[in-house]
């Protein structure tokens, strides 16, 4: 079996390279500088308690790929950037396809395309630090990535995937239910806008401003999961979960920087994915009839942080409040 890492970035990277330092044959997609670096230097990866440079085949063009009926796809883009990227790989819509990405929109786009589509659920901190170069902040492992049939179910794929993870430096397990977790992933990401637009140079009084908003966004968000029926795992199974498997660590002196909406201002990508963190959110309400305008309005300003490249953290808690319509 193989593993073809579509998206090398920070996530992308971290499970391609312990599954490739784990003997597992991967093939890595990446982009750019970061492609070109990897393929002449090795990725370098560093974690915890060690650093390790990964060498295997890099590929800049999914068209560059010679895809076989033994390789597994594993999704690892931002949630914008998949429609186009599921289209080139029609031909191969055969394969399992795994998607190891925040939200819950990107199964639904592949499940359009593709017959065998897995969800995963990301819990992996870690930070693309410049091209060929990836800190995975994760310990005592490098992340939490349950898995399974996104239509719900397990099958001998998912379960092989999953031992594969779990031998390589994750903790990983099959579920029937993946997309319920998937859910409860959502729930603690509608807050990732939050704090790529406020940033971490936050004061007490600050704190305590994000909290509420972040308190905001998520009670929409379970007023439009209830309306539409939609199950999650709660809190007390998510802290189970979780444990102390999976908690941030410095590496070679660095402490994380950001989430993933933080690393995307920072990088000036020009897109964030809060159309698919708190504009799900949104549709579920206009679809349901709940109102969320915290949702819509975080929504809003980090799409339009990401369109004029402006870096994290450029607004105070207090100015982000204002933004926000008044509680009743």
């Amino acid at each position: 079996m193989r593993y073809v890492v579509l998206g090398a970035g920070a996530v992308g990277g971290t499970v391609g390279g312990r599954l490739a330092d784990a003997g597992h044959d991967v093939v890595l997609v990446a982009r750019g500088e970061h492609a070109r670096t990897m393929r002449e230097h090795g990725l370098r990866l560093a974690m915890p308690d060690r650093t390790v440079v990964v060498r295997c085949p890099v590929v800049d063009d999914v068209g560059q790929l010679s895809l076989t009926d033994s390789d597994v796809l594993l999704l690892a883009t931002k949630t914008q950037d998949t429609p186009d990227l599921l289209d080139r790989l029609r031909a191969h819509d055969g394969l399992p396809l795994f998607c190891l990405q925040n939200g819950v929109a990107n199964e639904r786009m592949a499940l359009r395309r593709f017959e065998r589509v897995y969800g995963v659920v990301v819990m992996l901190p870690a930070v693309l630090l410049e091209p060929g170069r990836i800190d995975a902040q994760g310990a005592p492992f490098s992340g939490l990535l349950d898995l399974g049939l996104a239509a719900g179910g397990v099958d001998d794929v998912a379960t092989s995937v999953a031992a594969d993870l779990d031998t390589s430096g994750f903790v990983s397990r099959a579920v029937p239910d993946v997309m319920r977790w998937k859910y409860a992933k959502l729930l603690r990401n509608v807050g990732n806008a939050v704090e790529a637009l406020c940033g971490h140079d936050i004061d007490d009084d600050g704190m305590r401003i994000v909290a509420d908003i972040d308190r905001r966004a998520r009670d929409e968000a379970e007023a439009v999961f209830a309306a539409a029926g939609i199950a999650w795992a709660s809190d007390a199974e998510w802290v189970e979960r979780r444990g102390e498997q999976v908690q941030h660590a410095p590496v070679e002196g660095r402490s994380r920087v950001g989430g993933s909406s933080w690393q995307s201002l920072a990088r000036g990508a020009g897109s964030i994915e809060a159309d698919y963190l708190n504009g799900e959110v949104v549709l579920l309400g206009r679809l349901h009839g709940v109102a969320t305008p915290v949702n819509a309005t975080l929504q809003r300003l980090a799409h339009r942080a990401a369109q004029n490249h402006t870096p994290p953290g450029q607004l105070t808690p207090a100015d982000l409040a204002a933004c926000l319509p008044s509680q009743p």
